[in-house]
């Protein structure tokens, strides 16, 4: 099993590399918007029974809604300034999440790429006199060219469900938010 990796690590060549950093970097983000992306940093129960309850705001320090709670409050007759700060909140939640498509997309053409070359190779070692391929190195050779798209498919699939996932989180917590927006502004109006 172990062999089998490292043959595929092989087979890849050089653009094992640009894969690597594709893995690398997938990996970051998914653990990162992860972590950010969990309720208690967002939306905290607390604040938010505050929020509909119309009860005193407290609680939820350093949480997304806190700090629109608090932008709300230092602009308390600009409505509009508000709701474009809750805006970029919500794009501040989705830091990193493009980068995923960008991975989902190029980790497969990287490893199609890396096919494509290590084919090439296999198939200039063919004999010029007979014409004929040794056929264990030619076959071989076909299945390690075939590890580099393994490879960007293997990194393509997670970002694509991570991405999607993360994506869907960020656009709930968006909807959330607005309506707690509403109510946010109705109490700053009441004023």
């Amino acid at each position: 099993m172990i062999l089998a990796a490292i043959d595929i690590l092989k087979g890849a060549d050089l653009l094992v590399y640009p894969l690597a950093v594709c893995s690398v970097v997938l990996v970051f983000i998914l653990a990162e918007r992860s972590y950010a992306l969990r309720r208690s940093a967002i939306l905290p129960d607390d604040l938010v029974d505050a929020v509909v309850g119309g009860r005193p705001i407290a609680g939820g320090q350093f949480s997304v809604l806190s700090r629109i709670v608090s932008f709300s409050e230092q602009h308390p007759n600009d409505p509009d300034a508000v709701k474009a700060f809750a805006r970029l909140e919500i794009v501040r939640m989705e830091r990193g999440i493009p980068y995923l498509d960008v991975i989902y997309a190029g980790a497969p053409l990287i490893g199609l790429t890396g096919t494509v070359w290590s084919l090439i190779r296999v198939f200039s070692s063919i004999s010029g006199e007979s014409g004929m391929p040794d056929p264990a190195k030619f076959t071989s050779g076909v299945s390690l060219a075939l590890s580099a798209t393994v490879l960007g498919l293997l990194i393509a699939v997670p970002a694509l469900v991570g991405g999607g996932i993360l994506q869907r989180r960020v656009e709930k917590y968006a909807a959330q938010l607005d309506v707690l927006l509403e109510r946010i502004l109705a109490r700053a109006n009441a004023k």
